[in-house]
C-alpha cells in the first residue's frame, strides 16, 4: 500500500510540473499573438500608402496604355498555392484547417493537379500535406517572432517573381488563417495576376515628381503591394497560430486540473487506507498481548 501511495504522490508532483509548463506556454503564446497584432497597424498603413501610390500612378498612364481595370484575368494553368501553416506544435488542427482550404484547388474540378504547385510555410504543415497527398514544391519555416515576418515575406516575393519570370506560374493564390479567439478562420485570396481594378485615383492639377516611366513605376509598386499583402498575411497567420496554441493550452490545463483532482482524491483514499491498516495492526497486536 505504501509503495502505491508513493507512486501516486510522485505522479501528482509530475502533473504539477506539467501544469506549470502549460501555463508558461500559454503565456508565451499570448505574448506572441499580442506582439503580432501590434505590428498590423503599421503594415496596413504601409499597404494603404502603396495603394494610394498605385492609384496616382495609374493616372499617369495614357488611357490607351493603362492596365486592364476591369475583371482580373483568371489562368487555369501555372497555378501556385501559397499556404501558411503552423511553425510549431501544440496548435491543434491549425495546419490541417489551412490545407483543407487548399485541397479543393488540387482536385480535377478546379485545376489539373499537374498544373498546380504548393508553396508551404511552416514546419508543421509538411506532415499534414504528406497525409493529404499534397506535393510540396517549395518550403520555408514560419517566422518564430513577429519581427521576422518582413524577412520571410521578402523571401516569398523573390520566389514568386523568379517563377513569374521563368514563366512557370501565372496565378498565385494565398491561403492563411486570421486571428479569432474561438476558432481557426481561413482566408483565401488571389495575389496574381495583379488586379488594378480595385485601385482608384485621378489626375491631379500638379502631377507627382517621378524618376521612372509610369509603367515601370506601376510594376514596382505592384511588387511592393504584393510584398505588403504577404507580410500582413504572415503576421495574421502568426497571431492566429498562437491563438490556436492558447486555446490548446487552455484545454490541456483543464484536463490536467481534472487529472490532478482525481490523483489527489486517490492519494487521500490510499492514505486513509494506510492509516486504517496501521490502526488494525496496532489493535490486533494489543489484543494478542493482552491474551498472552
Amino acid at each position: 500500500m505504501t509503495g502505491r501511495l508513493s507512486d501516486v504522490e510522485s505522479r501528482i508532483g509530475t502533473v504539477h510540473q506539467l501544469s506549470a509548463v502549460i501555463t508558461a506556454m500559454r503565456g508565451i503564446a499570448a505574448a506572441r499573438s499580442r506582439e503580432a497584432r501590434e505590428h498590423l497597424a503599421g503594415i496596413r498603413a504601409y499597404t494603404q500608402t502603396i495603394a494610394a501610390a498605385i492609384g496616382t500612378a495609374l493616372a499617369l498612364l495614357p488611357e490607351t496604355n493603362a492596365p486592364q481595370r476591369g475583371k482580373t484575368p483568371v489562368a487555369r494553368e501555372g497555378t501556385l498555392v501559397l499556404a501558411l501553416c503552423a511553425g510549431q506544435g501544440f496548435a491543434g488542427n491549425f495546419s490541417e484547417r489551412v490545407l483543407d482550404a487548399a485541397a479543393p484547388l488540387f482536385q480535377a474540378g478546379e485545376v489539373n493537379l499537374a498544373e498546380v504547385d504548393l508553396a508551404l510555410i511552416g514546419d508543421r504543415g509538411l506532415a499534414a500535406a504528406d497525409e493529404k497527398g499534397l506535393p510540396v514544391g517549395w518550403f520555408a519555416p514560419m517566422a518564430s517572432h513577429a519581427d521576422e515576418a518582413a524577412t520571410l515575406a521578402s523571401s516569398v516575393v523573390e520566389m514568386l517573381y523568379r517563377r513569374l519570370e521563368a514563366g512557370t506560374v501565372d496565378r498565385v493564390i494565398l491561403i492563411h488563417a486570421i486571428p479569432d479567439p474561438a476558432t481557426v478562420r481561413i482566408q483565401s485570396k488571389a495575389l496574381l495576376p495583379f488586379d488594378f481594378s480595385s485601385f482608384t485615383g485621378g489626375r491631379s492639377a500638379m502631377p507627382p515628381l517621378t524618376t521612372l516611366p509610369p509603367r515601370r513605376l506601376l510594376e514596382r509598386l505592384a511588387e511592393e503591394y504584393v510584398f505588403a499583402e504577404i507580410h500582413e498575411a504572415i503576421t495574421l497567420s502568426f497571431a492566429a497560430e498562437n491563438e490556436a496554441r492558447m486555446r490548446a493550452m487552455v484545454a490541456a490545463r483543464a484536463n490536467v486540473a481534472s487529472t490532478l483532482d482525481d490523483l489527489v482524491g486517490l492519494a487521500r483514499r490510499l492514505r486513509q487506507d494506510e492509516i486504517t491498516d496501521e490502526i488494525v495492526e496496532l489493535a490486533a497486536g494489543t489484543a494478542a498481548s493482552q491474551t498472552a
